[in-house]
């Protein structure tokens, strides 16, 4: 494998040939600033410095060569394998916000939508600023294209999909079993990104006696199938985009009411308990009652 010395030398070189302006842009500031070594040489392989050299603008969270030591032994080099690429992007990538974000701005955001398309949370610690479990160590570097934030530790978005993450929960027994039933496991676990109001086994066994076991019987997929995919919306939906849209078209094809606040958040009849847990491929906002779509709640009694 091309050593990482080698990769940084190529990029910091062909990034010096390629400025243009007196202000150097985020990929050309990281490679001179000599803190960010191992960041260039990421960037590079995952063939992101075009887009960071691009107009923007950018806000990059940008771990320094310390950050990336404290990785277990051998993951650097695994993530700089050309089989890995896409796997270093996404991470690279949960590293970048969209905008212009000063420090200021920054601290003023619960939480950022990345490049990625997951969130990284800010929060105020007794050490400082952070995002997810990095301290923010250096702010405001500026840029010609956006601004540079330095963080002592690489954050890491969710690699688990959302079947993956609901079975490691061990609380979602009940649904899994239905979506394997109804044949959705493959399309929850599909690149998304889908947003899934997931209601816990405690949620349906608030149905009817008897209801699931109807519902799990192969002559009932289609209407399974149905009452699954009413939870189900397109995209990537945070708890605070849905309430300010006030309703979602799901997959089914019904739209399902959202209200609320930041205290409590109700999708028709059911109550989130809780909110944007985000996975490789969409969000789950965990419910406390199944919903029922409108054809087929006039037949639920008839289960």
């Amino acid at each position: 494998m091309i050593s990482l010395t080698t990769v940084i030398a190529s990029l910091t070189m062909a990034l010096g040939q390629t400025c243009s302006s007196s202000t150097p842009n985020i990929a050309e500031t990281a490679a001179a600033d000599g803190r960010f070594n191992t960041l260039v040489a990421a960037v590079g392989a995952a063939d992101l410095a075009e887009t960071l050299s691009g107009p923007g603008p950018f806000t990059v969270f940008a771990p320094t060569d310390a950050a990336f030591a404290k990785l277990p032994a051998g993951t650097v080099e695994t993530l700089l394998k050309p089989e890995n690429k896409e796997m270093l992007k996404s991470v690279l990538l949960y590293h970048v916000v969209p905008g212009n974000m000063p420090a200021k701005t920054v601290l003023g955001t619960p939480a950022l939508v990345t490049a990625n398309g997951q969130r990284l949370d800010v929060k105020m610690s007794n050490n400082g600023p952070m995002i997810d479990n990095a301290n923010i160590i250096l702010t405001d570097i500026n840029t010609s294209n956006g601004t540079i934030h330095a963080i002592d530790t690489v954050v890491l978005p969710e690699s688990m999909t959302i079947p993956q993450i609901a079975q490691k929960a061990g609380k979602f027994n009940t649904l899994l079993a239905a979506a394997k039933a109804a044949g959705l496991v493959d399309a929850l676990s599909a690149k998304g990104p889908i947003t899934v109001f997931a209601p816990t086994d405690e949620a349906f066994s608030k149905l009817p006696a008897g209801t699931i076991e109807m519902l799990l019987k192969p002559e009932n997929k289609d209407q399974l199938a149905a009452i699954l995919t009413y939870h189900v919306v397109p995209g990537r939906v945070y708890s605070n985009d849905a309430l300010k849209a006030g309703s979602a078209k799901t997959l089914q094809g019904a739209t399902a009411r959202i209200r609320g606040d930041k205290q409590v958040v109700k999708v028709n009849d059911a109550k989130v308990i809780m909110a944007d847990l985000d996975t490789s491929n969409g969000v789950i906002h965990v419910i406390d009652a199944v919903m029922l779509p409108p054809k087929a709640t006039a037949s639920a009694g008839n289960l």
